[in-house]
């Protein structure tokens, strides 16, 4: 018996700090609601980022049929390669030829797109430096980086223009120990898509300040008429960006965990030792699901563009109804998407002084009307709620009525419902040019 053993008086057994300093910002506010829904209305979630939620959004039957056929191969039950199979990888490739020339060797294959912004963080920060985020934002970042002894600094986002980059704001929060900045396009939680002009001026940044991009596009191709989603690896001409990606929201899976890394370094600035700490942490998992990945070339070569046009022309037909629903509503201010699958909406709290904080609103509204958003201390922005549009059309019908009604019976006073109606009219001129030509589905 060791003497560590004899002198111990008691089980002393407690979590890492890893696991102690690590914490899902949305999971914990969401499960901590001290809230029940009306018993008299069926709950409607517009929280949850799942467009497989209430399913009428599936994938096409090339898809099913690609990993049905999968299914057959002795080599999708095996192992694969830490970074994925080749010719999976090869695939990949072939399908991101829009964010300029990508061998093989340059794609990691990974668990979902999560798992592809972990490696590129965790590969790029260590304890101590910091990664620029913007808010508001998805807060998988913080998540994975706190527990590392990695700091997650906010730059700003400006609402009034359609969430584009608060660019002073992001160049002023460099510093020394600034290891990259995340630029999450098109977005989530905003909708935004950016302007090629105006993702050069973040790369400008970067360039003269000499810091990588980890650039966020599981939402790439994902956007309404009249925007141009652009990677912003297509653009750089000496910054290394780490593009991630995945299968999640464009093809409708999210629960095959099918994402991926690509390294874009046109001058090898990263150099060997970023791409060898990429596979020597992707080799933390053995890769990802070989039956998704052998499935991975027919998927991505077979799955028809009708298809993709009609859940996107459906989303943003979702948007259209929701903007023009909310819009009209007392205290709150939707913002126009331009893309992705969300919408933010301003709760303009001092129409409604009984609540602390769009906390207390969101879950008010819950308990009143059964309608659930996830409030925006969620994207570390106050005074926000953001909403999913891909549910069905009646159910997004009936959210907006009852949200709607919430406003109206909870609105500090008639003065107050006055000075709204003053203020909608003054922007509808605004509202006008945002919400024409959309086009709607028949």
């Amino acid at each position: 018996m060791s003497r560590r053993s004899r002198d111990k008086q008691s089980w002393e057994v407690r979590a890492s700090t890893l696991a102690r300093n690590t914490h899902n910002l949305i999971r914990g506010i969401v499960e901590n609601l001290q809230v029940e829904p009306n018993p008299n209305k069926e709950l409607i979630a517009l929280s949850v980022g799942d467009p497989t939620t209430f399913g009428n959004l599936n994938p096409p039957e090339q898809v099913l049929q690609s990993v049905r056929e999968s299914i057959q191969w002795h080599t999708s039950r095996g192992y694969a390669p830490v970074t994925g199979h080749l010719e999976a990888r090869q695939a990949v490739a072939e399908y991101s030829a829009h964010q300029g020339p990508i061998s093989p060797e340059n794609v990691i294959l990974c668990s979902g797109c999560s798992h592809a912004l972990e490696l590129a963080i965790t590969v790029l920060a260590d304890s101590g430096q910091n990664v620029l985020v913007p808010r508001p934002g998805f807060m998988i970042y913080k998540t994975v980086a706190e527990g590392l002894g990695i700091r997650i600094k906010f730059y700003d986002l400006l609402p009034h223009k359609q969430w584009e980059v608060d660019l002073e704001d992001l160049e002023s929060q460099i510093d020394d120990d600034t290891a990259a900045i995340v630029v999450i396009n098109p977005s989530n939680p905003c909708g935004s898509v950016y302007r090629k002009e105006h993702l050069c001026d973040i790369i400008n940044i970067a360039s003269r300040n000499h810091i990588p991009i980890i650039a966020d596009e599981i939402y790439e191709h994902f956007v309404f008429s009249g925007h141009e989603f652009v990677a912003m690896s297509a653009l750089s001409q000496d910054v290394p960006i780490l593009t991630c990606g995945g299968l999640t929201k464009r093809f409708l899976v999210p629960g095959w965990r099918m994402g991926w890394l690509i390294v874009h370094d046109r001058h090898n600035i990263l150099g060997k030792e970023i791409v060898k700490g990429l596979h020597n942490v992707a080799s933390k998992i053995l890769g990802p699901c070989t039956l998704i990945q052998r499935a991975l070339p027919s998927i991505l070569k077979n799955t028809p563009q009708s298809f993709f046009d009609e859940v996107v022309l459906f989303i943003e037909n979702q948007a259209k109804l929701a903007y023009e629903e909310l819009r009209r509503v007392p205290g709150l201010r939707p913002i126009m998407p331009q893309g992705a699958m969300y919408m933010m909406i301003e709760i303009k709290m001092s129409m409604f002084p009984k609540f602390e904080n769009e906390l207390k609103f969101v879950e008010r509204m819950v308990s009143e009307q059964s309608v659930f958003c996830l409030p925006g201390k969620c994207f570390c922005y106050p005074n926000y709620m953001r909403i999913v549009l891909t549910v069905p059309e009646d159910i997004l019908r009936e959210a907006c009525q009852r949200i709607s009604l919430f406003c109206k019976e909870n609105i500090t006073s008639r003065e107050k419902m006055r000075e709204f109606e003053s203020s909608e009219m003054a922007v509808q001129k605004d509202t006008k040019v945002i919400c024409e030509d959309i086009p709607t589905i028949a």
